[in-house]
C-alpha cells in the first residue's frame, strides 16, 4: 500500500491558504479518483482506493501543519508502509509561485510541518512533491516570522489563484506517474 498525505491546516478559515496546497492537492486527486475522505485514522482524515493497480491510502493529518509529524508516522507504522511509499505534499516559499519540484529525500528546507514529519518517522528518506507558493515581496530584513506567517495563512489573490489551479492539476498527474511508474520517473517527467 501508498500513503500519499497532503499537508494544511483543517478547517474552512484555511482551505484556500497558501498553506493548503497540500490539502488542494490531494482533495483534486481525490475527485478525479472519485475517493472520498469518509474515514479518520490517527488524527487524519483518510480515504481508501485502488489506483493504477496500486492499494491507496490518502491521507490530511486534522491536527495544524506544523504538528503533521504524529499522525503521518502513526499511519505509517499502522499499516507497515514503507518510506519509499509515502509521498507527502506540501507548500514550499522558496519555490516560485506554480513551480513543482519531486524529490526522493531530503531535508525540511525550514518548512515546519515537514520538521515535524521527518523528526516523527526518524529519517527524511520519503519522496515528497513541493508546491511553490513564492515568497511575499517585501524587503528581506523585514521578513519576519510574523510576515511569513501571515503570508502562508493568507489566501492566493485572483492572479495567483489563476496561476495555482493548474498546478494542482499537473500535481494530480505527477501523483500518478508516482504511482505508475515510480518516483524517479515521475521527477524526470515534472521537475
Amino acid at each position: 500500500m501508498k500513503l500519499i498525505v497532503g499537508l494544511g491546516n483543517p478547517g474552512n478559515t484555511y482551505a484556500h491558504n497558501r498553506h493548503n496546497a497540500g490539502f488542494r492537492c490531494l482533495n483534486y486527486f481525490a475527485r478525479l479518483h472519485s475517493i472520498r475522505f469518509d474515514h479518520s485514522q490517527c488524527r487524519a482524515k483518510v480515504g481508501l482506493a485502488e489506483v493504477s493497480g496500486e492499494k491507496l491510502l490518502l491521507a490530511k493529518p486534522r491536527t495544524f501543519v506544523n504538528l503533521s509529524g504524529d499522525p503521518v508516522a502513526c499511519l505509517v507504522r499502522k499499516h507497515g508502509i514503507p518510506l519509499s511509499d509515502l509521498l507527502v505534499i506540501y507548500d514550499d516559499l522558496d519555490l516560485p509561485l506554480g513551480k513543482v519540484r519531486l524529490r526522493q529525500s531530503g531535508g525540511s528546507g525550514g518548512h515546519k510541518g515537514m520538521n515535524s514529519i521527518i523528526s516523527a518517522l526518524g529519517s527524511e528518506d520519503f519522496p515528497r512533491i513541493r508546491v511553490g507558493v513564492g515568497r511575499p515581496q517585501v524587503e528581506e530584513q523585514s521578513m519576519s516570522e510574523d510576515a511569513i506567517v501571515n503570508y502562508v495563512l493568507s489566501d492566493f489573490p485572483p492572479q495567483e489563484e489563476t496561476t495555482i489551479k493548474p498546478v494542482i492539476a499537473k500535481v494530480s498527474e505527477a501523483i500518478d506517474c508516482f504511482l505508475s511508474q515510480g518516483i524517479e520517473a515521475a521527477m524526470s517527467k515534472f521537475n
